[in-house]
């Protein structure tokens, strides 16, 4: 799966799980690691963890495993690793506070 397939996979599968405010960032000019920041919001904890999981049970489904995730615990922000594309599940004041948009791209691309 290309970098931009595994992308609209990863926005396709948190908004089957009715995602807030849904942003691609493309970092692949900014950043080794990945090529898009998939960032989202979730109404709760329950609600950002479901987002996270639902996108990596359906990775997982088409041998695109997780590398990682991280913050299941709190619910407050999970990460999901996925190699090219990293999604950033977020509740609306942490992801408020920590500005990843601001800090990654002046020109994100709104879903």
């Amino acid at each position: 799966m290309t970098p931009v397939e595994l992308k609209d996979f990863v926005v396709e599968k948190a908004e089957e799980l009715k995602c807030r405010d849904l942003v691609v960032l493309d970092i692949s000019d900014k950043s080794t690691v990945a090529e898009f920041m998939v960032v989202c919001s979730g109404t709760s904890k329950t609600h950002v963890r479901a987002i996270a999981e639902n996108v990596a049970l359906e990775a997982k489904r088409i041998d695109q495993a997780p590398l990682g995730i991280e913050g299941k615990e709190s619910g407050e922000w999970v990460l999901v690793d996925l190699g090219d594309v990293i999604l950033h599940s977020m509740q609306e004041q942490t992801r408020d506070f920590y500005q990843l948009e601001k800090l990654w791209s002046a020109h994100p691309e709104k879903k």
